[in-house]
């Protein structure tokens, strides 16, 4: 998870720097719009990764039944 933390602040980081030289309201709509994509990625990431290790979670007690 960290990893992918530090790929959206460096994709945000790397958007901010191209709308830098846009003035007024349209660098700003645009900056909240890449917060909004990011805040979506990341809760996404979070949920899928959340659910993805309960699945592995009851995979693993599958399997350690069929050991005994």
């Amino acid at each position: 998870m960290t990893g992918l933390m530090v790929s959206m602040l460096a994709f945000v980081a790397g958007v901010k720097d191209k709308l830098t030289p846009e003035k007024g309201a349209t660098a700003t709509e645009y900056s909240l719009l890449v917060a909004f994509i990011a805040f979506l990625v990341i809760g996404g990431a979070t949920a899928f990764g959340t659910s993805l290790s309960a699945w592995f979670t009851e995979l693993g007690t599958h399997v350690a039944a069929w050991a005994n």
